[in-house]
């Protein structure tokens, strides 16, 4: 079964209140098994457009990411986020298929 991920590009406009959204998210991610691959880290944008922290959470199951999003609990902790940050979150499933070296 392919993994879901979330991407995100997020711009924080106070740090403060996003603080809050990043206590609340834990209980959801962590119902929903998930694990940050990137978590705002060293980027360059060689091409298009860019936001200031960059995000990618692995989930079980694609099934796993788009129930975690609607859940209650993230929904909740969304709440504190919204005032916060501009996001464009994409949800998507991962990829089990041949590689290049395969």
């Amino acid at each position: 079964m392919a993994k879901g991920y979330w991407i995100a590009r997020v711009d924080v406009t106070d740090a403060e209140q996003y603080k809050a959204y990043v206590a609340a998210n834990a209980e959801p991610f962590r119902k929903f098994g998930a694990h940050f691959v990137v978590r705002a880290g060293r980027f360059e944008n060689p091409e298009g457009s860019s936001r200031s922290r960059n995000i990618v959470i692995e989930f079980p199951s694609y099934q796993d990411a788009l129930d975690c999003w609607k859940s209650p609990e993230y929904q909740a902790a969304r709440g504190h986020r919204l005032p916060a940050s501009t996001i464009d979150l994409v949800i998507i499933e991962g990829y089990d298929g041949p590689q290049p070296n395969d």
